[in-house]
C-alpha cells in the first residue's frame, strides 16, 4: 500500500533532524517537500541531495507545490507564533499537523502516555523536550500513585544544541512544559524550569524530576520508573536513568511545606534521567532535540498508519 506523503516545515536543526530520521527509517510515511524560508539553509541543501522537493518560500511556497494535494501529514518545525498561522492553513486543507513547537493548539501528545488518544485529532502537540523526556516518570508515578499534588522537572541541555527558535520559546516552554505535567503526567500540579548550560565540551540532555505522591511505595514506583524507561528505548535509545530512583517520606511530624501549596504528607521521588541522541543529523549531545523528532516520527507513523487504514477500507 502506498505510504502518506508527509511535508516537514522548517529547515533549522530539528526538521533536519527529523528528516534525516524519516530518510533513514522509513515505515508509513513518505517525506515528499520540505519548506524553508532561507534558500541557502544547509537543511534545504540536504534535502535536495536526497531528492527530496523543497521550498524556500514559505507555507505560500508549500501550497503552490505540485504534491501540495497529496500531502496528508505535515510537521511543523518552526516556532509557535509561526505555527498559529500554518495551521489554520493546513488545517483547512484537510493535512494533520505535528507540531514541534510550544504552540499548544492541539492536545499534549508524549507516546508512551497517550500517543493512541488522540490519532484523530486534525492537530497534535508534542510539548516541548523536556516535556518529553520528562512528562513519561511524572506518569510513571501517577499511574501507580492515588494522587500526585505536584511535580517539577529540570531540564539542562546544552547551550550548542539551543537555536534561535529555542531560545526565541522559552516563555511557552516553561508554559507548555508545566501545564502538560498536569495534562498527560497527571500531577495536579507542575512547575518546569529550563537550564542552557554553555559547558565545553558540550553536555548531553540532563533531567530531573522530583514527584510528590500519596498512596504508592517505593518498590511499586521504581517498578513503574523501569518499566516506562523501557517505553522509551523503543524510539530513543540514548534514554536512561542516570542513577537508581531516590526516595523521601515526610509525615506528620515533618511535614513538607511548598510555596503556595501548603503543607505536604506522602513519598517525595527524585528521578535523574540523560538523554543521548541517536547523531542522525545533530551531535550526540543534541538529546534534547533528538527526542521531540524521535516522539514526533513516532506520532506521525501511527497518524499515516491510520490513514493508510482508512483509505484501506473506504
Amino acid at each position: 500500500m502506498a505510504r502518506v506523503k508527509a511535508a516537514i516545515i522548517g529547515s533549522g536543526n530539528i526538521g533536519t533532524d527529523l528528516m534525516m530520521k524519516m530518510i533513514k527509517y522509513p515505515q508509513n510515511m513518505e517525506l515528499a517537500v520540505v519548506v524553508g524560508i532561507d534558500a541557502n539553509s544547509e537543511g534545504l541543501a540536504m534535502a535536495r541531495e536526497h531528492g527530496i522537493a523543497t521550498t524556500h518560500e514559505g507555507i505560500e511556497g508549500l501550497k503552490a507545490m505540485p504534491c501540495y494535494g497529496e500531502i496528508g501529514i505535515a510537521f511543523d518545525a518552526t516556532s509557535a507564533y509561526a505555527h498559529k498561522v500554518h495551521d489554520e492553513a493546513l488545517r483547512a486543507d484537510g493535512i494533520q499537523v505535528v507540531d514541534l513547537t510550544p504552540a499548544a493548539i492541539g492536545p499534549f501528545t508524549v507516546p508512551p502516555v497517550n500517543m493512541h488518544a488522540n490519532l484523530d485529532a486534525p492537530n497534535v502537540n508534542m510539548v516541548t523536550c523536556g516535556g518529553q523526556a520528562t512528562i513519561p516518570m511524572v506518569a510513571a508515578v501517577s499511574r501507580v500513585a492515588s494522587r500526585v499534588p505536584y511535580a517539577e522537572i529540570v531540564a539542562s541541555v546544552s547551550s550548542r544544541s539551543a537555536g534561535p527558535g529555542t531560545r526565541a520559546n522559552i516563555d511557552e516552554f516553561t508554559r507548555t512544559t508545566a501545564n502538560a505535567i498536569e495534562k498527560v503526567g497527571g500531577a495536579e500540579k507542575g512547575k518546569a524550569i529550563i537550564i542552557l548550560n554553555p559547558a565545553e565540551p558540550p553536555m548531553i540532555m540532563r533531567d530531573t524530576v522530583f514527584t510528590l505522591s500519596e498512596g504508592a511505595d517505593e518498590d511499586m514506583i521504581r517498578q513503574s520508573v523501569k518499566d516506562m524507561v523501557a517505553e522509551v528505548q523503543k524510539y530513543v535509545p540514548g534514554y536512561r536513568l542516570k542513577q537508581e530512583v531516590q526516595f523521601e517520606r515526610f509525615g506528620d511530624n515533618n511535614k513538607l511545606k511548598i510555596p503556595g501549596r501548603g503543607e505536604f504528607t506522602g513519598l517525595k521521588t527524585m528521578i535523574m534521567l540523560e538523554v543521548e541522541g541517536a547523531g542522525d543529523y545533530l551531535p550526540s549531545y543534541s538529546g534534547n532535540l533528538d527526542i521531540m523528532t524521535a516522539a514526533a516520527k513516532a506520532t506521525g507513523e501511527l497518524l499515516a498508519e491510520r490513514r493508510m487504514a482508512a483509505r484501506e477500507n473506504a
